[in-house]
């Protein structure tokens, strides 16, 4: 008994001494007076180029000379030690290390701490000075999960008839604000007075400079100042939001007025000519009221203008996108890649959305911000989860064309192309983001700098796609294989002279594809429309796209994500509305190979967004160099081929529903 209290007691106190150990840490963000706050340096680079970015330690700065130090000999120093980061902070190049600096949290004094060079500056150690005074090389630290900026130095004369020489600043003072046991927020300014010239064969003395002081501004609204709010939810953001919303407006309108009145005029002149409506009637010419229908400025229609087609007045003539009735749900071609496309484009939207709504919920789930890393975690894990969606969507769009090609070539089983489908699935998107990452990885490598991505990190995200990813994948496949397509499921049978039906399609396919007439007015051609259908999806968007750049590549944190999960949803719809009348001209020109055109129609969004980064990249930014260069145009091209990707997808499944819905209004023997 005595053992068992004794126990409970060493349990308690177990307890209670490792509740005051976790009580004030960087992690939870409370400290105690006294407690260490460890402070992080992050990187350093120039201004312009921000993926040109080393070491701190890279330019030959001095530690203090405390417990941290490397002169100490104690094996508890952290000086230049690599901050325990997750795969998402490696990928976006946030290697902090520990600054050798010691400090503790609310004193009541100000803190220096200073460090001279251990030997006098080198040649080599004095160029890499001068090179970032002159091209004005920022540094980046963290304290507390804070970020605060500094100039490593700068251009400077005593007067004006001194030539312009590389000066360092040699003293920063850190002013920390807290309230109560929570730091709010963190300043650095750099002392002009302590500019000093660089020279070799000089030693430089460095300090650093610790100032507290209270503040009332509470916890959660500490990252505010680093938001830009004026610039984000600038007047011409909101503007943006509302031509856009006008534009969907417009081409739903549009879509509308163009399409379903000229459909229905479509319905009464085939219904005239003798064909079959749903539901199995007919017109008959001595039952017919002209009165019944009506054009699109409300006037009845006769039946002699009813009848005309393409300057024709045989009765009985097809023209138009009923001529194609036959062949429009023919399987498109390159199926499997076809099917791997749309399983990768479906995953994409999933995690797109999923993505933006786990940002725009930060305040839910307890995150200040959504910075250094967290949302290439939240991309990583979404993209993992997701597969399931991709390999189901490959699987059914495989399994449900396929059956048309297996019943044309007479074949009572299956297609064994459906393993190629989900090899294509699993490894076409991966390979490509591979590919593009291996590349900037490398070029990382060779210049040194923080943004690459370590070997250990490169293991983990494989196996996270080889254990989770792939198998999420190849299991959906096979549920979207053995999934009903309709509720008697989908069998196909041979019906009449050289033609399949299937339960799945509202139309019989031909055996034989016709041929696509070529001469056709301008407006009929797919190449012609495509590039019209991608500038009115971009247009959409470019505002927000410019936000979400200058984000990226300017040092602006982005946090307006309502705004973004509002502008994918106006892109959604456009890329709906502009697909759907592509893909019904081209239907009106008898050309039936609606699927690729489609994904083409929705996909052409990428070529603008590209084109578009181009111009910023021209324009807005000051970038140089091919490191610079190779990392924007890299990142560039992988943004525009993911968005190209969804939105083809998009476009494609919405001009399906289209020409399913037409198809199923009218039914010819």
């Amino acid at each position: 008994m005595k053992s068992l209290k004794a126990a409970t007691a060493a349990l308690s106190l177990a307890s209670v001494a490792f509740m005051g150990v976790v009580d004030a840490d960087e992690f939870n963000h409370r400290y105690k007076t006294g407690d260490n706050v460890q402070f992080y340096v992050h990187k350093v680079g120039p201004y312009v180029n921000p993926q040109e970015a080393y070491n701190y330690y890279s330019l030959p700065y001095c530690a203090p000379d405390n417990e941290h130090h490397p002169h100490k000999k104690v094996t508890t120093g952290l000086f230049n030690k690599l901050r325990s980061n997750s795969i998402g902070e490696y990928i976006g190049g946030h290697a902090l290390r520990h600054s050798g600096h010691s400090v503790q949290y609310a004193p009541k004094q100000p803190v220096s701490e200073s460090c001279t060079t251990a030997s006098a500056l080198t040649v080599e150690e004095a160029d890499k000075f001068k090179k970032a005074a002159a091209d004005q090389w920022i540094y980046q630290t963290y304290l507390d999960d804070l970020p605060v900026w500094g100039m490593v130095g700068e251009m400077y004369s005593k007067d004006e008839k001194t030539k312009t020489s590389p000066h360092v600043y040699t003293e920063r003072t850190i002013l920390i604000q807290y309230n109560g046991d929570r730091i709010i927020s963190v300043d650095l300014v750099s002392d002009p007075k302590s500019l000093v010239e660089i020279k070799a064969g000089d030693k430089l003395t460095f300090t650093t400079k610790f100032m507290w002081a209270e503040t009332d501004q509470e916890f959660h609204s500490r990252f505010d100042k680093y938001l830009d709010k004026p610039f984000f939810k600038h007047h011409i953001h909101w503007f943006s939001i509302f031509n856009s919303f006008m534009m969907v407006l417009f081409l739903m309108g549009l879509v509308a007025l163009i399409l379903v009145r000229t459909l229905r005029k479509d319905f009464a002149k085939y219904a005239l000519s003798g064909g079959d409506v749903e539901g199995g009637e007919e017109y008959d010419d001595d039952e017919y009221d002209g009165d019944d229908l009506v054009d699109e400025n409300g006037k009845p229609l006769s039946k002699e203008l009813l009848l005309k087609s393409n300057g024709n007045d045989l009765p009985g003539e097809e023209a138009g996108w009923k001529q194609v009735h036959g062949d429009v749900f023919r399987a498109p071609a390159l199926l499997p890649i076809m099917a791997s496309i749309l399983g990768s484009g479906s995953q994409l939207i999933i995690l797109t959305l999923g993505v933006i709504l786990f940002a725009v919920a930060g305040p839910i789930h307890g995150a200040v911000h959504e910075d250094r890393g967290k949302m290439q975690h939240a991309i990583i894990y979404c993209y993992c989860m997701s597969s399931v969606i991709s390999g189901y969507v490959s699987g059914s769009y495989f399994k449900l064309y396929d059956s048309t090609k297996t019943a044309a070539r007479g074949k009572k089983t299956a297609s064994s192309q459906w393993q190629l489908a989900m090899f294509l699935t699993v490894t076409l998107f991966p390979t490509v983001v591979i590919g593009i990452y291996s590349m900037l990885n490398g070029l990382a490598l060779v210049y040194g700098t923080v943004n690459y991505i370590p070997f250990l990190a490169i293991i983990k995200i494989f196996l996270l796609w080889i254990f989770v990813s792939v198998p999420l994948c190849v299991v959906g496949t096979l549920l979207g294989r053995h999934a009903k397509i309709n509720h008697s499921g989908a069998k196909t049978s041979m019906s009449g002279a050289g033609c399949f039906s299937s339960t799945a399609f509202p139309c019989r396919v031909n055996a034989i594809a016709r041929p696509i007439p070529e001469n056709v007015a301008w407006y009929g051609k797919a190449r012609n429309l495509i590039p019209f259908a991608g500038l009115l999806s971009f247009g959409s968007i470019f505002i927000e796209l410019y936000y979400v750049l200058t984000s990226i590549w300017n040092y602006k944190f982005y946090h307006v994500y309502g705004f973004l999960l509002g502008v994918y949803g106006i892109l959604a719809i456009v890329v709906c509305m502009t697909t759907i009348i592509v893909v019904y001209f081209c239907l009106n020109a008898e050309n039936y190979l609606w699927q690729w055109t489609a994904f083409a129609s929705g996909g052409s969004t990428a070529a603008y967004v590209f084109l578009y980064g181009v111009y910023y990249f021209c324009c807005k930014t000051s970038m140089t160099g091919i490191l610079q260069t190779f990392f924007y145009f890299g990142y560039m091209g992988l943004l525009s081929l993911t968005l190209g990707t969804l939105c083809g997808t998009i476009g494609h499944f919405a001009a399906s529903k289209f020409v399913r819905t037409i198809f199923q209004n009218v039914k010819l023997d």
